[in-house]
C-alpha cells in the first residue's frame, strides 16, 4: 500500500519524503508543480492542491496511510478538512498530522487554533492517528542568518522562557517512523501525540551566545519589541501572516515553548540515537 504525502515540497515535507524512500515505502506526493518538484524519481506525483477534491480523490486511490501538513494559509483549516474527509471516503483510516506544540493553550494565535481544531477533527472521526506536536523550527533561523551575519543581531523575538528547538531532519525522520509503524501495523493503533523538541531550551540570549561562538564575533539579542517584528515580516509576508506571527511570538515571551519532562527521552529511544543540536545546527549554517 501506499503513503500519501501532502507539504511534501517544504523543508518537513521533503525530509519525510526522503526518509520514507530511504524505508522503501511506496511514496505518493501532492503538488501543485510537477515539474519544479524535484522529488526523488521513485516518488509518484499527482498534481493538485488540498481545495482541489478530484485531484485528492485520485490521489488517494490505493492509499492506506496519509500524511497531513499544510501551510499556513487563510483557509489552512479548510484545506485540512476537505483533505481528511476525502481520506475517510476513500476508506483511508490511519494519520500522521504535523501540528504544533501547545497548540491547545496558544489558543489566540490563529494558526495554533486552526491545528488544534484538525487535531479535534482527527480525534473525533476516529482516525488511526499519530498527532505531532513540533517547537520551534531550528530552520527558521535560516531565514534571519542575513541579518545574524551582516548587522550582528539575532532578531528573532523569542524571549528568556525558552524554546525547545527541533530541526527540520528529526521531524521528518520521526514522522516516517511513524507512517511506517502505522502502515505495517496489522489492525489501526491508538490514537497518540507527541510533543517534537530539541534536547535543549533556549532564550533569545542563548542563540545569539551560539551564534558568537560559531561565527567567531559578538552577536546580540535583538530584544522582545514584538511589534517591530511585525512591522519588519511585514515587507515580505502578508499583514494578517504577520500579525499572526507576532501573536506567536507574545506566547513565547508570557510562556515559553517548553519539552515535557519526558519529551526528550521519548524522541531519542525513538529515533535510536541524540537529537540534533541548536549548536550543531548553527554550526552547519555558517559552514554553508
Amino acid at each position: 500500500m501506499t503513503i500519501f504525502v501532502t507539504g511534501a515540497t517544504g523543508n518537513v515535507g521533503r525530509n519525510v519524503v526522503q526518509q520514507l524512500v530511504q524505508r522503501g515505502a511506496p511514496v505518493r506526493a501532492l503538488v501543485r508543480n510537477p515539474a519544479s518538484a524535484n522529488l526523488p524519481a521513485s516518488v509518484e506525483v499527482v498534481q493538485g492542491d488540498m481545495l482541489d477534491v478530484g485531484a485528492l480523490r485520485r490521489a488517494f486511490e490505493g492509499v492506506s496511510t496519509l500524511f497531513l501538513l499544510n501551510a499556513v494559509v487563510p483557509d489552512e483549516v479548510t484545506q485540512a478538512l476537505i483533505t481528511l474527509n476525502v481520506a475517510r471516503e476513500a476508506g483511508v483510516q490511519r494519520v500522521v498530522y504535523l501540528s504544533v506544540i501547545h497548540s491547545d493553550r496558544y489558543v489566540n494565535v490563529p494558526h495554533f487554533a486552526g491545528k488544534f481544531a484538525v487535531e479535534r477533527m482527527i480525534e473525533q472521526m476516529g482516525f488511526s492517528a499519530t498527532i505531532l506536536r513540533p517547537a520551534y523550527f531550528m530552520d527558521n533561523d535560516l531565514t534571519v542568518k542575513d541579518a545574524i551575519t551582516g548587522y550582528g543581531v539575532y532578531p528573532m523575538p523569542i524571549g528568556a522562557k525558552g524554546l525547545a528547538m527541533i530541526d527540520a531532519r528529526d521531524i521528518g525522520e520521526i514522522a516516517a517512523i511513524e507512517l511506517v509503524r502505522r502502515d505495517g501495523a496489522g489492525s489501526d493503533l491508538p490514537l497518540s501525540r507527541i510533543n517534537l523538541v530539541g534536547p535543549d531550551t533556549l532564550t533569545g540570549a542563548d542563540a545569539a551566545a551560539i551564534w558568537t561562538e560559531a561565527l567567531g564575533r559578538q552577536i546580540a539579542y535583538g530584544g522582545d519589541d514584538t511589534a517591530a517584528f511585525e512591522q519588519n515580516l511585514r515587507q515580505f509576508m502578508p499583514a494578517w501572516m504577520a500579525y499572526d506571527m507576532r501573536l506567536m511570538s507574545e506566547r513565547f515571551l508570557s510562556d515559553g515553548m517548553l519539552a515535557g519532562p519526558e519529551d526528550v527521552a521519548r524522541l531519542t529511544t525513538l529515533l535510536g540515537r541524540p537529537l540534533r543540536t541548536y549548536r550543531e545546527f548553527v554550526a552547519q549554517a555558517v559552514a554553508a
